[in-house]
């Protein structure tokens, strides 16, 4: 089994930041961690340490809703999916939940089937997450309104069946007939079902998540705002402790104030998300999400027809930067937002998002401005 050490770190995880650590990998598992030199006794190969200089060191990010990236979707096959992954692989996430846009039923069973199969060869893909169509048409984004419909038992079964028990996370809009229905079934299911999407008021995302449901998508996007008389379901997410609060914080889908009154509002309940499409780390132009057109124009995308924002262009590593030097949260907060909470979730805060002993492998090293300078993932260096 293969050994490795990451030493004189400042290591950020767990909600604290520890000056000279080290971090010992057995295989693609944590090891043990310490202080000082205490490393040195372990008897590893030279070759096989990373002298840190005392660079951060933080568990690997975790993006649970993400569509693509390097100028591939998630919808397009395997050799699409392995092009996104390497692109949010060199910005620091290791694990990545894969996002389905709204399709009909057939292309969602075939498009589930392929991430099914990526999910059993690939231990750094998570599942996916079905971002549709069960959607609310007034509040569709960049999703195509001719899919769109309410949840019904059957469609449910056949995606379940499709998705072999790699479904993570599904997001509905819970004031469409058959939705409670269909929230009971999924978490029933071992899923995480996120209200999104949808014109529920705050009564509606009580009784939402009240049923189970324990994610807010991408919160403020695709959803009633909050008015003073009329909260709407952010203010139901917050009060409610079990959910978390997908953020994305690239400067154009929320205001960084906001996410600062997110943070402060749903403290250790904000994941940071990229919902990146293809056009991720890529150049501006025409892409397609789904079956919707879209151009890139300065990194932001909007569709084709209506104008809606349709995803972003965002990798972890710059939300992770925007969070500390625009929002002004403080770092550990930031990393827990990108490590532990998503971990949480999804189910997997047992081995995922820390670097503790028994913990995932999973680890970034940055430097001062947050560029990612080394990733490793289930205990190996990618390049």
């Amino acid at each position: 089994m293969s050994a490795h050490i990451i030493h004189s770190a400042r290591l950020v995880s767990g909600g604290s930041t520890t000056a000279d650590a080290w971090v010992s990998f057995e295989g693609d598992t944590v090891a043990a961690v310490g202080t000082g030199t205490a490393w040195r006794a372990l008897g590893i190969d030279p070759a096989s340490t990373t002298d840190a200089r005392g660079r951060l060191l933080t568990p690997g990010f975790i993006d649970i809703h993400c569509h693509g990236g390097g100028g591939a979707s998630f919808e397009d096959g395997a050799e699409a999916i392995e092009t996104a992954l390497g692109l949010h692989h060199r910005h620091g996430t290791t694990r990545i939940v894969l996002s389905l846009v709204t399709a009909s039923q057939a292309d969602l069973e075939s498009r589930l089937a392929v991430i099914a199969d990526e999910t059993e060869r690939n231990p750094l893909v998570l599942g996916a997450h079905l971002e549709g169509p069960f959607l609310d048409d007034a509040f569709r984004g960049a999703h195509d309104p001719a899919l769109l419909r309410a949840p019904d038992p059957q469609s449910i079964d056949r995606l379940l069946e499709a998705g072999r028990g790699h479904i993570r996370q599904v997001t509905i809009a819970p004031e469409l007939p058959g939705a409670t229905a269909a929230i009971r079934t999924l978490v029933g299911a071992g899923i995480a079902v996120a209200v999104g999407h949808s014109a529920a008021d705050y009564r509606e995302a009580m009784a939402a998540f009240d049923s189970g449901a324990s994610i807010l998508t991408h919160a403020f996007n695709g959803m009633r705002g909050i008015h003073h008389r009329a909260p709407g379901p952010v203010a139901a997410a917050t009060r409610s402790p079990q959910v978390t609060l997908e953020v994305i914080n690239d400067g154009v889908h929320v205001h960084p104030e906001v996410v600062r009154l997110a943070f402060a509002g749903a403290p250790g309940r904000i994941a940071l998300i990229t919902d990146a499409m293809a056009a991720a780390g890529s150049s501006d132009g025409r892409y397609r999400l789904g079956t919707l057109a879209v151009t890139v124009t300065d990194g932001v995308a909007r569709a084709d027809r209506g104008g809606s924002i349709a995803g972003s262009t965002l990798t972890l590593d710059a939300a992770l930067r925007r969070a500390v030097t625009e929002v002004g949260v403080t770092l550990e907060d930031a990393v827990t937002a990108l490590t532990e909470t998503p971990a949480r979730a999804i189910g997997r805060a047992h081995d995922l998002g820390r670097l503790a002993p028994g913990y995932a492998a999973d680890a970034v090293l940055l430097g001062d401005g947050f560029e990612v300078d080394a990733v490793f993932a289930a205990g190996r260096r990618l390049h």
